[in-house]
């Protein structure tokens, strides 16, 4: 009997370890089939892209980084690469402070200044405060062994004005997090190998700017990269590709289901899971991979492995949320030449940053509409997500009134809320989840994968996914475990 592995989520983390497992040459050989369940009426999780009033409008992520190969590669293999498209290089990207807008300093890498004379130009810090970026120059190593925030460690290097103005908006944006609450280890790695081989972050900034003006020398790479399509463009590629020749006829998706309990069993002498659904159906499995939340396979997980569920259960998740808003061109007095904004830390303002859609990507709107879209909630910041979807409409003109001097109505606006979607990775992660692993080696054929592990980004999702299944064809390949 062929082995049979069930993919609990259907988002983009489950999609390609499906995807993955289809293809895999060992799986395809020992008939390995999959079934991958998925609670929502769609698959795709927050990968979604909709068209409203002519517009394209993404409800989740709209693009991944160019840097991680993973999605752009999984675009080609699917037959998307002439679809991939990346950002316009050189424009600008903003900082709202003090009521005004304030383009980045040209040059910074993570957030670390790599060229002295935009340093010095940039009005978002004053003299005292440029001088304390300097001190990184002179400043020692740390030595202790201990997993620092990202604030404290940013802070300790280049003052408290670049977590606030510069590095904190931008790299905790990425997580809706807290600089000072977010693990560098897991986050930002790369600033710790800095100060390690370099001592001082900016000197590291300039070793790698010199570094990339040679590999990219003639034509610089884009950062980011989308589909012309939008993002739900590989969703809808994936789910053609599991249903058609690449599926192999081995892998069936069921959507609208939710596992409510997940059991070990033994079965005509193998070990095996039995999947208990919400309709009352049972699955039988010989692996499972859980792409779900890490809070709902803690839930999953804790009958049968408590001291995992628990160390899962310590992953925090925060909720956030998309206002678009499009506007007649004519009727927008800022040129809105960029990418959008980000805000600083005691900014009073509601919105974490604005993406100016129409300007950062091609064909995403007709030429006579401007398209906006503004970001609430956050880590510390999840309370104004208690209002309605109206009040939230109503925050964001405001916050883009103070922002672009902008007082038209909109011609249509979109809401997109997303619940405990965002994994907070604190001090201690990557031991949280070296303990996690350790507890799961009891548990024969068993995975996770997702945001809230190594990475939270489509690239991340997708290489976990992917990795995930891999490991689970080759336990497989040779046959179900016996007793």
């Amino acid at each position: 009997m062929s082995a049979h592995v069930a993919i609990i989520g259907g988002g983009i983390t489950g999609l390609s370890a499906a995807h993955a497992l289809a293809l895999d040459p060992r799986a395809r050989e020992a008939g390995i089939r999959c079934t991958l369940v998925e609670q929502e009426p769609r698959l795709g999780g927050k990968l979604l892209t909709e068209r409203i009033g002519g517009c394209l409008v993404e409800a989740g992520p709209d693009s991944f980084l160019a840097t991680k190969p993973w999605a752009a590669n999984l675009c080609r293999a699917l037959g998307l690469g002439d679809h991939l498209m990346g950002t316009l290089p050189g424009q600008p990207v903003y900082v709202a402070f003090r009521g005004k807008l304030y383009p980045f300093p040209e040059g910074l890498a993570l957030g670390v200044p790599s060229r002295i004379a935009p340093l010095v130009r940039t009005r978002l810090l004053s003299p005292l405060e440029k001088l304390r970026v300097g001190c990184d120059l002179v400043l020692p190593r740390r030595r202790e062994a201990t997993d620092e925030t990202m604030g404290a460690f940013i802070r300790r290097r280049l003052g408290d004005a670049v977590v606030a103005r510069l590095a904190g908006p931008m790299l905790a944006g990425i997580y809706a997090g807290d600089a000072d609450a977010l693990s560098l280890r897991a986050t930002f790695p790369q600033l710790l190998e800095w100060e390690a081989s370099h001592r001082s972050l900016v000197l590291a900034a300039m070793a790698r700017r010199k570094t990339m003006a040679v590999t990219n020398a003639g034509s610089p790479s884009p950062m980011f990269l989308s589909l012309t399509g939008g993002v739900g463009e590989l969703v809808e590629a994936l789910v053609a590709a599991l249903g058609g020749p690449q599926g192999g006829g081995n892998t069936r998706l069921v959507t609208g289901r939710c596992v409510v309990r997940l059991a070990p069993v033994v079965e005509a002498g193998r070990r095996c899971y039995a999947l208990h659904l919400d309709d009352g159906g049972t699955l039988m499995a010989d692996g499972v991979l859980l792409t779900a939340p890490a809070f709902a396979s803690a839930a999953l997980l804790e009958p049968m492995a408590p001291q995992v569920a628990s160390l899962l259960g310590a992953i925090p998740y925060v909720s956030t949320a998309a206002v678009t808003l499009a506007f007649r061109r004519e009727e927008v007095r800022h040129p809105l030449v960029g990418h959008g904004f980000v805000v600083a830390r005691d900014e009073p303002m509601e919105i974490t940053a604005c993406t100016w859609v129409s300007s950062k990507w091609p064909r995403r709107a007709p030429p006579d509409l401007v398209l906006l879209r503004c970001y609430l909630g956050a880590a510390g910041r999840e309370a104004v997500l208690e209002e309605d979807d109206g009040r939230l409409v109503s925050l964001a003109r405001r916050d883009l009134r103070r922002t672009l001097d902008m007082d038209a109505d909109p011609v249509f606006t979109s809401v997109s809320r997303w619940p405990n979607s965002m994994p907070q990775y604190l001090p201690g992660h990557l031991d949280r989840l070296e303990a996690i692993e350790a507890g799961l080696t009891a548990l024969p054929s068993l995975a996770l994968a997702g945001a809230g592990y190594t990475g939270i980004g489509i690239p991340d999702c997708i290489r976990q996914g992917t990795e995930a299944a891999v490991r689970l064809a080759e336990a497989l390949a040779a046959g179900p475990p016996r007793v």
